[in-house]
């Protein structure tokens, strides 16, 4: 699968629906490129994508924004202390009237799911939603549901507020593809949302224009499966994560006392992955060193995680990236 490379009339293809997503996205969508690039590549990579940000970055905005461009269904659920996993995954309600149990199934069971401030919930309800990520499922019962298909789960954390909070526990991040920091607007930027509130797109009411289907968005995970990646990129790939988790011999001691963990295999997973869908957003049928560096920080910055005194001494997990990337020759 990986290696054939997609035809010119399947990459054709796939430019024209990613144009008309992007185009849609953004007529609603002010800046927030990166952020618009990471939802696509966890969409069409079938992973998953944690934001962070403060609030009122429009993320609740993007994420359902994206829904509409292809026709999916959204759901948000807000977590809260209080949220318990049957109100993710659904319950069985007794029906008086014919004696019986019947499936009412919850929130979780929609193509695209927006987690807001999942850092909220009790630790029982963000297994339950992660199960769901992992399985593709949710057990009611004792009955299996499928989840619909493309499924993909955003989840927010807030990282201002730490007051009741539960921290999402380190294995259970590893199961986000991706985690992006949103950024706040330029004033340009900022001027222009203004003037798209003024304008009427930005109501509650409206929808973002459909201009793709659910087919399509399955036309290009099946081609970005097919996107060639090199045995030099694996190599390649396969050296950073070795490099964070024996960092001493190669970014100095210095800065590898501040690494706590390195990166487990699911980030060599990811950066695979994400880097063949990428490649096909940009329009090539194969994987280049680029793609992988482009997403560095994306893959990663949940994956090293650092020690206390990187904490302490302000070091942020992009520069131990950087200095990793730095120590591993590109292919």
């Amino acid at each position: 699968m990986g290696d054939a490379h997609p035809s010119h009339a399947e990459l054709e293809r796939a430019g024209d629906i990613v144009g008309r997503i992007t185009d849609a996205y953004s007529a609603r969508i002010v800046g927030q490129e990166r952020l618009r690039t990471s939802l696509l590549v966890a969409l069409i990579a079938g992973g998953h994508v944690l934001l962070e940000s403060v609030p009122g970055l429009a993320k609740t905005t993007a994420a359902s924004t994206l829904a509409d461009t292809v026709d999916a269904s959204f759901k948000r659920i807000q977590c809260t202390p209080d949220l318990l996993p049957s109100d993710i995954t659904g319950t069985q309600i007794y029906d008086a009237q014919t004696g019986t149990f019947r499936t009412v199934l919850g929130p979780v069971h929609a193509n695209f799911v927006l987690l807001d401030e999942i850092n909220r919930s009790s630790a029982k309800a963000q297994s339950a939603m992660l199960e769901a990520m992992q399985e593709r499922q949710t057990t009611i019962g004792g009955v299996v549901h499928e989840l619909p298909d493309p499924f993909l789960v955003i989840a927010t954390q807030n990282p201002i507020e730490q007051e009741g909070t539960y921290e999402l526990p380190e294995a259970q991040m590893d199961r986000f593809l991706l985690k992006e920091i949103v950024q706040y607007p330029s004033p340009e930027e900022e001027l222009q949302v203004l003037d798209r509130l003024d304008s009427g797109v930005l109501a509650p009411g409206q929808h973002a224009s459909r201009v793709a289907t659910l087919d399509e968005v399955r036309t290009l995970q099946q081609v970005a499966a097919g996107i060639h990646v090199s045995p030099a990129v694996r190599n390649y790939i396969v050296g950073l994560a070795y490099v964070t988790r024996n960092p001493a011999a190669y970014i100095g001691e210095d800065r590898a006392r501040l690494i706590k963990y390195g990166a487990s295999p699911r980030a060599s997973i990811a950066f695979l992955r994400a880097s063949r869908a990428l490649a096909l957003l940009l329009g090539r049928d194969h994987v280049i060193p680029d793609d992988v560096q482009s997403l560095r920080h994306v893959v990663l910055r949940h994956r090293v995680l650092l020690s206390y005194e990187a904490e302490a001494e302000g070091v942020r997990s992009e520069e131990i990236i950087d200095a990793v990337f730095g120590a591993v020759p590109t292919p």
